[in-house]
C-alpha cells in the first residue's frame, strides 16, 4: 500500500493573484498606445499608479486587438506595459459575478466588471468604455478616466 501523501502546506492553497486596488480593462490599457485619446492623462496616472494596478486576460485580449489595428508601435506600446502589470485570474467566483449583473451588459463588461468585484483588493476599474464605467459604479466600484471629467459615462 503507498504511503499517504502529505497534506500540502497552506501556503500552496492561497490564490496566487497579486494585490491589486485598480483593475484595467482594455480601454484602459489601450492608453498606453501615445498617440490615444488621453494618453498624456493616462500617462501621468500611470507612473504614479500602476503599482497597484492589474489587468486579466480579457483586457490583454482587447488591448492586443485595438493595438494590433493601429500599428507595431501600438502594438509594441501595449506589450511593454504588459509586461510591468500583472494579471488577475478570471476565476468562478468572477464568472459567477458577471452572470449576477444586469443582463444587457456585452460579456466583456461584464467579465471585467465582475473580475474586479470578486478580487477583494479591487477598489476601482479603469476604463474609458461607458457601459463598464456604468456597470462598475452600479456595483460600488470606484470608475478612474485620466484625462476625462467625474462621471463623464452619464
Amino acid at each position: 500500500m503507498p504511503a499517504p501523501r502529505p497534506a500540502p502546506d497552506a501556503e500552496v492553497l492561497r490564490a496566487r493573484d497579486p494585490v491589486a486596488e485598480v483593475y484595467l480593462d482594455g480601454s484602459a490599457l489601450s492608453r498606453y498606445v501615445p498617440a490615444a485619446p488621453e494618453a498624456r492623462a493616462w500617462a501621468a496616472w500611470a507612473a504614479e499608479h500602476e503599482p497597484v494596478a492589474a489587468v486579466s486576460q480579457v483586457s490583454v485580449l482587447e488591448a492586443r486587438v485595438v493595438a494590433g489595428l493601429v500599428g507595431v508601435d501600438a502594438m509594441l506600446a501595449v506589450l511593454d506595459a504588459l509586461v510591468r502589470l500583472p494579471r488577475l485570474r478570471l476565476s468562478d467566483q468572477a464568472l459567477r459575478r458577471a452572470v449576477l449583473l444586469p443582463p444587457g451588459l456585452g460579456p466583456f463588461v461584464a467579465l471585467h466588471v465582475g473580475a474586479a468585484q470578486a478580487h477583494l483588493d479591487v477598489r476601482a476599474v479603469a476604463t474609458y468604455d461607458a457601459p463598464t464605467a456604468r456597470a462598475a459604479d452600479a456595483v460600488g466600484l470606484a470608475v478612474v478616466s485620466p484625462g476625462r471629467p467625474a462621471r463623464w459615462w452619464g
